[in-house]
């Protein structure tokens, strides 16, 4: 996910994504321990999601 629509985002919005994204990391790390999972570049891209979204949820926070 680009880092505009992000902005874009309400802070709800982040949170749910950050929730969902959690889940979908948990879900690739069990792949991967099960030697499952092909693209392990996925786990390292959703953390990334993550942490963008924490960011921008403190920076509108701040803002307020």
């Amino acid at each position: 996910m680009k880092l505009q629509e992000l902005k874009e985002k309400s802070i709800d919005e982040l949170n749910t994504l950050i929730n969902d994204t959690k889940k979908q990391l948990f879900d690739l790390r069990l792949q991967k321990s099960l030697q499952k999972l092909e693209n392990t570049a996925q786990i390292r891209q959703l953390k990334t999601v993550i942490a963008q979204a924490k960011t921008l949820i403190k920076e509108k926070s701040e803002v307020k």
